[in-house]
């Protein structure tokens, strides 16, 4: 009998190299004011607003900006896919795993890399920008679950689907998966910069190939 039900990923430099931030990315790329978007960031981590109001603020610059979709799959033309990402998956879903993304990255990401990620994901949280026939941002939908929150995220399937925490792998890089690596029942710290992280993790895979995770998992 498997150990683990539930596999969640994070997105930028876990399952996309060559990322740290997919919002610095296209920050970048538009040149949006940097003073607008310290300030955001500012009133965000000062708790005068929400990380929904955050995100929201920062894609109202690109729009600013007139950015279009094939704007955004230009800036990420540097990007790649994590080596051993799609064999991975593949291995998890054919071993029927539930598999979910945890992440504060934006869908066109996804869409680049992973075109059919709807149908490999059964969970997904993430931002989503929506773009109309003309290739203009039309909506869009933050996520709630960024930073802190992951967790939450993460609770919430394992409820639904009847799942313990300690059923439940979290795979991710950065600070902000601090919390749910914490709580998930195997924590793993992959392609991580951070000591503070890697100290937090059940384990730690240094080797950029996401198929380093399986021996742990299966």
């Amino acid at each position: 009998m498997q150990k683990y039900k539930l596999v969640c990923f994070d997105v930028d430099g876990t399952l996309i190299d060559n990322l740290t931030f997919s919002w610095q990315i296209f920050h970048d790329y538009f040149q949006t004011d940097k003073h607008k978007r310290e300030d955001a960031r500012r009133k965000f981590f000062n708790k005068e607003i929400t990380y929904k109001q955050w995100a929201e603020h920062d894609i109202e610059l690109w729009k600013e900006r007139n950015a279009k979709k094939s704007d955004f799959f230009r800036a990420m033309s540097h990007l790649k896919l994590m080596k051993g990402a799609i064999e991975t998956l593949n291995e998890l879903k054919k071993r029927n795993f539930r598999l979910a993304i945890i992440s504060g990255s934006l869908n066109v990401i996804l869409e680049k890399f992973i075109p059919d990620y709807e149908k490999i994901f059964d969970d997904v949280f993430l931002s989503r920008i929506y773009f109309d026939e003309d290739g203009n941002i039309s909506k869009v939908e933050a996520t709630e679950f960024d930073m802190d929150t992951k967790v939450l995220a993460l609770k919430k399937i394992a409820e639904r689907e009847k799942i313990s925490l300690k059923q439940c792998v979290f795979v991710g890089d950065y600070l902000n998966d601090l919390k749910i690596i914490k709580e998930a029942g195997l924590g793993i710290a992959f392609n991580c910069q951070y000591e503070e992280l890697k100290k937090a993790a059940d384990v730690v895979i240094e080797k950029k190939d996401l198929r380093e995770i399986l021996r742990y998992i299966i």
